[in-house]
């Protein structure tokens, strides 16, 4: 297999990447053979993952806007993957045109292709480091020079705590990273369960499966453990709810079922 010149030598391609296939099933191009085969064993047994990450990334979207909206201009991007069009520090440009952007990954490829994607953008910068370290993060002098903890940041944690397992302390991670910032910072999260997938629970779980196979484990957790997540915020209207409920921009209606496939919040530190 050709090694790409975005993929560093210190990576094994021939090892599925989570953050690879994620870039498959929003159709990007920076993901190889065999991500692709693990996409395609998931989508066996569930066929709408690409609507479900389809409808992630459009929740990652208005939840930015918000945050813009509400005046906060620093975002800390935790478990940010590959960039792919419509990223974070597009959207809070776009909205907040002084916004500034810290994505963090503890992917190499993630962080290469995040580097090479960043290059010469003021306000933006890309650490590797892992949610299970929150103090990695929040020590990292990158992150320091870039965000200034003493005003409200807001917190994305968009499709990375399924990632986590419950061995892991993903509360306390998460607990840390609150306790970390100034009143009024928002966390922005998304989380996979098995609730509202239109499947029997039986197949859903095929697809789970392919991700304990490539050793990246897929967490589904219960609506009320996703809200724990939350505990210590405020919650924005209207809570925790299906991805395409929150703040709307279309009718949800006419959203593919799969897109309902996993539950949304936002929540405001006191």
């Amino acid at each position: 297999m050709e090694r790409p010149a975005w993929a560093p030598r210190s990576v094994d391609i021939s090892v599925p990447s989570v953050s690879r296939i994620y870039d498959y099933y929003l159709g990007g191009s920076h993901n190889f053979e065999v991500d692709r085969e693990a996409a395609r064993r998931a989508m066996e047994f569930m066929p709408g993952l690409p609507k479900i990450m389809q409808a992630n990334r459009a929740f990652m979207r208005r939840a930015v806007r918000f945050a813009a909206a509400e005046g906060i201009t620093q975002f800390l991007d935790i478990g940010s993957g590959i960039p792919t069009f419509g990223n974070v520090h597009e959207v809070a440009r776009a909205a907040a045109p002084d916004a500034r952007v810290m994505y963090v990954d503890h992917d190499p490829v993630a962080v290469a292709h995040s580097e090479a994607v960043l290059a010469g953008n003021d306000g933006t910068d890309v650490i590797a480091a892992d949610l299970r370290k929150p103090q990695e993060i929040l020590r990292s002098d990158r992150v320091r020079r870039l965000i200034d903890l003493k005003r409200p940041v807001a917190l994305l944690l968009v499709a990375i705590l399924h990632f986590v397992e419950d061995a892991d302390d993903p509360y306390g991670a998460v607990a840390e990273l609150r306790d970390a910032l100034a009143p009024g910072s928002l966390l922005v999260l998304t989380h996979a369960c098995y609730e509202g997938i239109p499947l029997a629970p039986e197949r859903a779980e095929g697809a789970v499966d392919v991700y304990k196979d490539i050793r990246n484990p897929l967490i589904m957790r219960s609506r009320e453990e996703i809200a724990r997540f939350f505990e210590g915020y405020d919650m924005v209207e209207p809570g925790v709810v299906p991805m395409p409920r929150w703040r709307p921009e279309t009718a949800p209606e006419d959203e593919d079922p799969y897109a309902f496939s996993g539950y949304a919040g936002v929540g405001r530190t006191a």
